[in-house]
C-alpha cells in the first residue's frame, strides 16, 4: 500500500505542475487505455489460480461473486444514496465491491489463513473482478440516464440492454480461445508458445476493443503459455506486467485526483464497502472454521481494479476519482488494523492456552 500511496502522489505531484494533464480525461485513447491496464490486472489474477483448488469451494465462489458482489453494491450503494442523495453515486458502490486479488496473492505464507481459506479467497478475489467490472459499465449507464450527457455514456460503455449480448460475447470469445489453444496440444512445444501468445494476444485485442473484460479474464484459467525448458519465464514476465500496470493506473488516478479529493464521501464509502463484505461474507464462509470466516469476513482490499474503475468512470461521472481514491485507502487502512487486531487476540489467547 506504501507504493500506492507513493505513486498516486507522485501523479498528483505531476497533476498540480502541469494542469493541463487533466486534460487525457477527454482523449480519444483514455478508455481504451484504462481498460487494457484494466485487463492486465485481471489476467494476472486468474493466471495464478489454482484449479485444484478452485473446484473445493466451487459453490462458494460462484455465490460470492454473483450473490455476494451484488449484495455488496447494494448495501454500499443505499448507504450513499440514503446519505448523499446522489444518483452518481450508484456507481461507487460497484465500483469497490470487489477484493484485490493482486493484494491477496502478495499475501502468499504470510497469510493466517488455511490452505482452504487462502484458495477460496484468492478465486473470490479474482472472479468478483470482472463480475464488478461488467456490472460498474452497465449500472454507469442506467445512472446517467439521471443525468446529462446520456446518449454519450451509452455509446461509450454500454447500453444496458446489451448486456446479454455482451456477456454472451465474453463467454464465446474466451470459449473459442481455450478450445483453440487446447488444440495447440497437438502442435511441437516450440511452436506451441507463440501459437498460445498469439491466441492471448488476439483475446486481449477483442477485449479491450469491445471492454470484454470477463473474457480475458476467463482465459486466464486456461491459456497459459509456457515456454519450453522455462516453465516460469511468462509468470514472472506477466507479474511485472501487473506491477507495471498498477503504477501506471496509480499515477494517473494521481493526475486525476490534482484537481480534488472529497474527503468525506470517501471515508463513508471505504467504511460502508469493508462493513458490507463482512456482512456478505460471514453466511458464505459458514463450512470454514471460525478463524477462516473471521478473517475472510476482514479481507476486504481494494487496488488496481477500483482505480482503473475509478479512471474509467471518471469522465462521465465527474468526482468519482475524488471519492473513490480516499475510499480505497481508508479500506486498506481497515483491512491493516482489523486484521492486526485479530492477531493480536489470537496470540493473547494462545498464550493463555500456553499458561
Amino acid at each position: 500500500m506504501v507504493l500506492m500511496v507513493a505513486m498516486v502522489l507522485l501523479g498528483v505531484l505531476g497533476g498540480l505542475a502541469f494542469p493541463q494533464a487533466t486534460g487525457i480525461l477527454s482523449g480519444p485513447f483514455y478508455a481504451m487505455s484504462v481498460t487494457a491496464l484494466l485487463a492486465v490486472g485481471l489476467y494476472g489474477s486468474t493466471h495464478g489460480i489454482d484449479l485444484g483448488h478452485l473446484r473445493s469451494d466451487a459453490r462458494t465462489v460462484v455465490l460470492a461473486v454473483t450473490v455476494g458482489v451484488l449484495l455488496k453494491a447494494v448495501l454500499i450503494t443505499a448507504v450513499l444514496l440514503a446519505v448523499f442523495q446522489n444518483p452518481a453515486y450508484l456507481v461507487l458502490g460497484i465500483a469497490v465491491a470487489q477484493i484485490d486479488p493482486l493484494s491477496v496473492a502478495a499475501l502468499g505464507e504470510s497469510s493466517r489463513l488455511s490452505r482452504r481459506g487462502q484458495a477460496l479467497l484468492l478465486a473470490w478475489a479474482s472472479f468478483d473482478d470482472p463480475v464488478t467490472t461488467l456490472l460498474t459499465i452497465y449500472v454507469a449507464a442506467f445512472a446517467m440516464r439521471f443525468q446529462d450527457g446520456a446518449a454519450t455514456v451509452h455509446q461509450a460503455l454500454g447500453d444496458p440492454a446489451m448486456f446479454t449480448i455482451d456477456l454472451v460475447g465474453n463467454l464465446a470469445v474466451a470459449a473459442v480461445a481455450i478450445v483453440l489453444y487446447r488444440l495447440t496440444g497437438r502442435f511441437a512445444p516450440r511452436r506451441q508458445f507463440p501459437v498460445g501468445c498469439a491466441i492471448l494476444a488476439v483475446v486481449f485485442a477483442v477485449g479491450v476493443w469491445q471492454t470484454w473484460v470477463l473474457a480475458v479474464a476467463l482465459v486466464g484459467l486456461k491459456v497459459r503459455p509456457r515456454l519450453p525448458g522455462r516453465p516460469a519465464a511468462v509468470q514472472g514476465v506477466l507479474d511485472k506486467a501487473v506491477n507495471v500496470a498498477f503504477l501506471l493506473a496509480a499515477v494517473l488516478l494521481g493526475v486525476v485526483l490534482s484537481a480534488g479529493v472529497s474527503p468525506v464521501p470517501g471515508i463513508v464509502l471505504g467504511v460502508t464497502a469493508f462493513l458490507a463484505h463482512a456482512l456478505v461474507s460471514l453466511p458464505l464462509t459458514r463450512s470454514h472454521t471460525r478463524a477462516d470466516r473471521v478473517l475472510l469476513a476482514l479481507a476486504q482490499q481494494n487496488g488496481i481494479t477500483a482505480i482503473t474503475l475509478a479512471l474509467l468512470l471518471e469522465p462521465f461521472f465527474s468526482g468519482t476519482v475524488a471519492v473513490v481514491a480516499p475510499a480505497i485507502l481508508v479500506i486498506n487502512l481497515l483491512y491493516l488494523l482489523s486484521n492486526a487486531v485479530f492477531a493480536a487476540r489470537t496470540r493473547r489467547r494462545a498464550g493463555v492456552a500456553v499458561r
